[in-house]
């Protein structure tokens, strides 16, 4: 996920919404930390996607993907890596099961990849059972651990076939070869899996609007839109071959992961700043939402793209159209909505010129995205840690579509360091404050009922290859193993979910000295003997290989002083 960023120094405005019957955009009701408890039977999870961690890229009888082929055309991918062996999870996955029981996990969100079990996409061509049964194992394997699977069907890895013979999800044949495959997955795994996601974050459509991702196609203005109203019919008629083919007997829920970031009005006594911020939302998390929940795109889409191309000379608007029948058949289509959530923008109106070869999505919102220089931003150029923006997207969503059942399917930071600590200490302050803001939602009358850590390992993360790090365990990529070790938002996040919330000041200030000091240990064993174990770095290490050399390098240099002291 991706946003386009103008940095830009603003007036801090700390602002949470409070629980009412209609969003109020002016709302400043901030608060302190809030000290309590989730409701009994909230679910605690992490998560992963298919491409980002599984690796076996050819193995086993699997068909290419969009992401296998264009992760291996140079230039691509921050320094060419592709996810080929990634964290080599299809060898691992018994071992990353393990540490979601130390964990305590209730939940692991993944997704299953449409070529590992359909090589070309297409069912009828030919089903690989090596596939099936590699899940097979994972679900058994996470159940045994009384873990619930939590399963997304499409995490942008499409079948490479289907790109090259039908144009992917340009293409409306698509919803037909996508259901298939969706009801293949609830007859060989539904009678476990009773918690389906059809697509995660739609929103990133950029492989068919600006190239930056798989397929690498520049649709500007219109791509974009194609494909997303393809992926909507899609959902729709998955969700409604659940409902006639398979809930009576397997009892599951079908929804669908959409990704959100809040955005704030520079300005709140500016009405056209107020509606820029309000336009964000409707073309981000809206775009998707609105149709599933309410039958339709937002009204303000249909107004600005439809504006925006008329301004262009085009006879008709680039934002499709559902037909009535259509409208009907889409709406209504959710058990459950997922929101994925990271960071915050403030808004304000910015008006874009209009002419034959400037339409794009970007460019048809009229608005520009702001950030404050003093959020602080570990990671990602484009994550912000801005945690009241979360409590107020999930209460937009609470009164914008009627309150839904809400399972937070991804939320989590990066880092950028070269040399990676495993005491991530600002990811253990993001998650304490951007979970205790959901805490807070919760408390206005979100109904939201479970939690998923973005992410559990550090994985490929798409055009940034491996140079971006969201995991709660370390990876080291170099090892040819894949060995993982706990950061120490592990520990803080295991005692979250094993207190179900924050119970008190000194508890929670507590946990968090001593997830400190469990990675410190850990850091002070290495150094302690770093000849020793820069000789065993290939097979086992405590702390990341770039950081062993640093560690041998300084103790050189140690020697060398004391020896011209000596």
């Amino acid at each position: 996920m991706k946003c386009i960023t103008v940095v830009c120094h603003v007036l801090v405005l700390v602002l949470c919404l409070s629980s009412a019957e209609d969003f109020d955009w002016t709302k400043n009701d901030h608060g302190s930390f809030y000290y309590g408890t989730f409701p009994a039977g909230f679910s605690w999870g992490a998560g992963s996607s298919a491409y980002q961690t599984e690796g076996a890229w050819d193995k086993d009888g699997k068909g290419l993907s969009i992401w296998d082929v264009f992760s291996h055309k140079k230039g691509k991918i921050q320094q060419n890596d592709t996810g080929d062996s990634s964290c080599e999870g299809y060898h691992k996955f018994k071992d990353d099961v393990s540490l979601m029981k130390e964990l305590k996990l209730n939940h692991y969100r993944f997704s299953i990849s449409w070529p590992r079990i359909i090589p070309t996409g297409i069912k009828s061509d030919h089903i690989n059972e090596k596939g099936i049964q590699y899940y097979d194992e994972l679900i058994n394997h996470l159940l045994e651990s009384k873990i619930t699977p939590i399963v997304t069907l499409y995490h942008w890895d499409l079948p490479q076939v289907l790109q090259e013979k039908y144009g992917g999800w340009q293409n409306i044949t698509m919803v037909n070869h996508f259901n298939e495959f969706a009801n293949l997955c609830f007859e060989r795994f539904g009678n476990r899996v009773k918690n389906w996601i059809t697509f995660n974050n739609p929103w990133v459509v950029e492989g068919y609007e600006t190239g930056e991702h798989a397929p690498g196609l520049r649709l500007r203005g219109t791509g974009a839109y194609r494909a997303a109203h393809h992926i909507i019919k899609a959902h729709a008629k998955v969700w409604h071959s659940y409902d006639t083919q398979w809930r009576a007997k397997q009892k599951g829920l079908v929804g669908i992961s959409l990704s959100g970031d809040w955005g704030e009005p520079v300005d709140i006594s500016n009405q056209k700043d107020i509606e820029a911020a309000e336009r964000y939302v409707q073309f981000y998390l809206g775009w998707f939402a609105t149709p599933i929940f309410h039958g339709d795109y937002p009204q303000v889409m249909k107004d600005f793209i439809g504006r925006k191309s008329v301004q262009q000379g085009l006879g008709t608007s680039r934002l499709p159209t559902f037909s009535p029948q259509e409208k009907s058949y889409i709406k209504g289509t959710c058990d459950f909505l997922g929101i994925g959530h990271f960071t915050t923008r403030y808004i304000t109106q910015k008006s874009n010129p209009s002419g034959r070869s400037s339409g794009s999505y970007f460019t048809d919102r009229d608005l520009a995205e702001l950030v404050d220089p003093r959020w602080p931003d570990p990671g990602s150029e484009w994550l912000y840690s801005v945690p009241w923006g979360f409590r107020r997207l999930l209460n937009f969503v609470k009164t914008q579509y009627g309150n839904p059942m809400v399972y937070v399917t991804e939320n989590g930071v990066s880092e950028k360091m070269l040399c990676t600590e495993l005491c991530d200490d600002w990811r253990i302050q993001y998650y304490k404050d951007y979970i205790n803001e959901m805490l807070k939602a919760i408390k206005d009358g979100a109904n939201v009922k479970g939690y998923t850590a973005w992410s559990l390992l550090d994985k490929f993360e798409w055009d940034e290859g491996y140079s971006e790090r969201f995991g709660l365990y370390y990876v080291d990529f170099r090892n040819k193993n894949k060995p993982r070790y706990p950061k120490a938002s592990v520990q803080f996040y295991k005692r979250i979910i094993s207190s179900n919330g924050f119970p008190n000041q000194r508890e929670v200030e507590n946990w968090r000295r001593k997830a400190v000091e469990t990675c410190s240990s850990s850091n002070q064993l290495l150094a302690a003997d770093p000849l020793t174990s820069h000789m065993e770095m290939v097979t086992e290490i405590v702390v990341p290989t770039v950081c062993t050399l640093s560690i041998l390098l300084s103790a050189i240099f140690l020697m060398f002083l004391l020896r011209r002291r000596n």
